[in-house]
């Protein structure tokens, strides 16, 4: 299948990338390249420079490219961000999106796969967070991701378009082979900047909160390999035949992990001590979030290959090891 992944070169999408190459199906990429790496992506795959809401541009890959299915991922993502500049988030995460949804449907491109997010469902009342929780997001981002939800949801009726919500946890690790991986700036991911502390590249590591009601004080959060999102996002493909189908899926081990337990994990594998400073709570943080995936397991036959954090935490480690700048430039 031809499917355009937009934003490929970002984190989770350079690694759908390569996940769909495996599966036997022909990636393109479009990225704008805030955020993404132009050396994530094998130079061998078409790669389009723009904005996912430039109708012209994005028209003209769908009918060059033959384009049969979109995948998304393409969002801003710092909840902080998001609070302090909400225009941001609401242009280039809701308004930018339907513009691509609508290049789409006008040119007959009726398979979607989106890339949504747990903070869809703000602070739950109930753990682990199924389908069928409320949602109720407590930041901007994760509203603009539930204003998407619900448009794709009217645009299936209205107009036909399959598509497929996958709401992840937190996404974590690396490819096995070390040859990509996680390199944000800033970056605002516990492991990353764990390893950083663990490699001296920060001289700490600051622990947002030690007095949550959990078993050791911190925080609860699930963490789940990056490949594991991609297959899954690949596994949905054949259920999206028939016109007008949307389907919700959460994706997340059910396992949820404290920062310590992160910290040890890193110091574990790589054999280096992590200078930790403990530091207050950040406000909006909630004690735990974990997923139920258990649809997405029934439907898909999604399983998870990283279950552990060690697991998963060697994988980010064999890549931060072999690229401590991260990508070039």
């Amino acid at each position: 299948m031809n499917v355009l992944v937009v934003g490929g070169a970002g984190y989770i999408g350079s690694h759908c990338v390569r996940q769909l190459l495996a599966a036997g199906h022909r990636p393109v990429v479009l990225d704008n390249l805030i955020f993404g790496h132009r050396a994530a992506v094998s130079p061998e795959i078409p790669f389009y420079t723009s904005h996912l809401g430039d109708e012209e541009v994005v028209g003209d890959i769908l009918t060059k490219e033959k384009i049969e299915l979109v995948m998304h991922f393409a969002a801003f993502a710092y909840v902080g961000e998001s609070v302090n500049d909400p225009l941001k988030y609401y242009f280039n995460n809701t308004v930018e999106t339907l513009h691509l949804l609508k290049t789409m449907v006008e040119h007959g491109v009726k398979k979607f796969v989106f890339s949504s997010t747990c903070a869809t469902f703000g602070t739950p009342d109930v753990l682990p967070i199924s389908e069928e929780t409320p949602q109720r997001p407590i930041n901007p981002y994760g509203q603009t991701k539930l204003d998407i939800e619900n448009a794709l949801k009217n645009i299936a009726q209205a107009n036909g378009l399959s598509f497929a919500s996958f709401r992840y946890f937190n996404a974590a690790g690396a490819a096995e082979d070390g040859s990509i991986g996680e390199d944000h700036e800033p970056e605002s991911h516990l492991i990353p900047i764990a390893i950083s502390a663990a490699q001296g590249r920060i001289p700490d590591l600051t622990i947002f909160g030690t007095d949550y009601p959990t078993p050791d004080g911190t925080n609860l959060r699930d963490y789940v390999h990056v490949d594991d999102l991609s297959r899954a996002h690949i596994a949905v493909f054949d259920k999206l035949e028939k016109p007008g189908t949307g389907l919700f899926y959460n994706l997340g081990t059910g396992s949820p992990t404290s920062v310590r337990e992160i910290i040890n994990a890193i110091e574990k594998v790589s054999g280096k001590r992590i200078p930790v400073v403990e530091g207050s709570r950040r406000a909006g943080d909630p004690p735990a979030l974990y997923a139920d995936s258990s649809k997405a397991q029934k439907e898909l036959g999604w399983k998870v290959e990283y279950p552990t954090i060690e697991a998963i935490v060697e994988t980010a480690w064999r890549w931060h090891s072999r690229h401590p700048e991260g990508y070039p430039g």
